[in-house]
């Protein structure tokens, strides 16, 4: 049996369309929403917050395709595209520490 060799392997990555990666990464991440959702632990403000998540994959591949199809460049080379792009991800993630420090405020703490 032949081993491949760790630049092998790299070159091998390095070649790969990352592309049925991204898509698959989508389900675990769905998984983790639902349970989110059924899960009464974390903040609602949060779980909205990585809802809005997917909302900035879906922008992403939108601006992604018109940086492409406008420009002929790829989405980091157009700033005003990957601008709006990430400001999807500053509000989902900005729903999501806001939650989170709701619920810290909310906490009760007993004192013994």
């Amino acid at each position: 049996m032949i081993f491949a060799t760790s630049t092998e392997i790299l070159n091998a990555l390095i070649d790969m369309d990352p592309g049925p990666l991204y898509g698959l990464s989508l389900i675990p991440y769905l998984g983790f929403l639902w349970w989110a959702q059924q899960s009464k632990s974390l903040p609602r403000l949060s779980i909205w917050g990585f809802r809005l998540t997917l909302l900035f994959v879906f922008m992403t591949i939108i601006f992604a395709i018109l940086a492409d199809q406008i420009y002929g460049l790829e989405l980091v080379e157009v700033d005003a595209f990957h601008g709006a792009a990430e400001a999807f991800l500053v509000l989902s993630d900005a729903l999501v520490v806001l939650g989170f420090i709701r619920a810290a405020q909310q906490q009760v703490v007993k004192n013994s």
